[in-house]
C-alpha cells in the first residue's frame, strides 16, 4: 500500500464557504472614479468569465476583468469600471440578474426539446 501525501488543501475547501465568510464582496477604488473590485469566494474561471462577458455587454461598462490571486486560494476578483451613469455595483447586479435569466431560458429550452423527443420516441444519440 503506497500512500502518497501531497501539500494541496482538502476537496471540500473549493466549494465549502467558511463560517463568517460572505459570498460576495466589494471594494471601491479610490483611485479611478466609478470603479471597484468585486471578490467571489469559492469560485473559478468558469464563472469569473462568464460574469466578465456579461459585463462587457453592458454600454455603461468601460471595463471589465477578473482574475484569481493564486491557484491554492479559492476566490476570483472581479475588477469593474463603469460611466458616470451608473456605478460598478449595479452593472454587476444587472449582470448577475442578465445571466440569471438566460440560464433559466437554456434550463426551459432543455426540458422542452428533452420532453418533445420524449414523446416523439427520438434518441438523444
Amino acid at each position: 500500500l503506497l500512500v502518497c501525501f501531497m501539500n494541496a488543501p482538502d476537496r471540500f475547501e473549493l466549494f465549502i464557504l467558511p463560517e463568517g465568510v460572505k459570498k460576495l464582496s466589494y471594494q471601491k477604488d479610490n483611485k479611478i472614479p466609478n470603479a471597484g473590485t468585486f471578490t467571489v469566494q469559492k469560485e473559478d474561471h468558469t464563472v469569473g468569465n462568464i460574469i466578465r462577458a456579461q459585463l462587457v455587454r453592458s454600454p455603461e461598462v468601460i471595463f471589465a476583468g477578473y482574475k484569481m490571486p493564486h491557484p491554492l486560494e479559492h476566490c476570483l476578483l472581479v475588477r469593474v469600471q463603469t460611466t458616470h451613469s451608473t456605478t460598478p455595483a449595479q452593472a454587476f447586479e444587472g449582470s448577475i440578474s442578465s445571466l440569471t435569466q438566460e440560464l433559466r431560458t437554456l434550463e426551459d429550452r432543455f426540458a422542452a426539446e428533452v420532453q418533445r423527443r420524449m414523446q416523439t420516441g427520438h434518441d438523444y444519440y
